[in-house]
């Protein structure tokens, strides 16, 4: 007897919950790069600037923000800067500049979000229904307060 038959429901229900994930998550990044030239990573860094002040950010907010890596943002950002849609700034300490979003990079996400927002108001949000997505983010709520407690006290990562 191999370990898949010990499932219990609950790691069944886990499991449920990552095939989604990975599946409608996939689907979305397929749609932003077919329709919009959008990778994922762009879209990310794009929502990122536009939610902050003045569509600009340093790089270490901006690491922190979505926990990336140091070399997978530099790189990201070089990427993004080659097309356009990001650029950086210098601030005082050249280490460590600022990002700031393009008017071509603003274009760009108000381009692909209200459809982005459709797709997943199509494939999940509707498809939950508003009880449903209540109690859903507030479970997503406690884990995220969890995995907060867990990195501050329990993990040396």
């Amino acid at each position: 007897m191999g370990w898949e038959q010990d499932l219990g429901e609950a790691d069944r229900m886990w499991r449920t919950y990552i095939e989604m994930a990975k599946h409608l998550n996939s689907h979305l990044q397929q749609h932003l790069q077919r329709e919009y030239d959008l990778s994922a990573a762009d879209f990310e860094v794009l929502v990122r600037l536009t939610e902050s002040k003045r569509r600009e950010m340093p790089v270490a907010e901006l690491a922190a923000a979505t926990q990336w890596e140091k070399s997978r943002l530099s790189h990201q950002l070089t990427r993004m800067v080659q097309r356009g849609l990001v650029e950086r700034v210098d601030t005082d300490d050249r280490r460590y500049p600022d990002v700031r979003l393009t008017d071509k990079g603003y274009a760009a996400i108000n381009q692909a979000v209200p459809e982005h927002t459709k797709m997943v108001h199509a494939l999940f949000i509707d498809v939950l229904g508003h009880e449903r997505l209540a109690g859903f983010a507030e479970a997503c709520a406690d884990v995220l307060r969890t995995l907060d407690e867990h990195r501050e006290h329990d993990c040396p990562l």
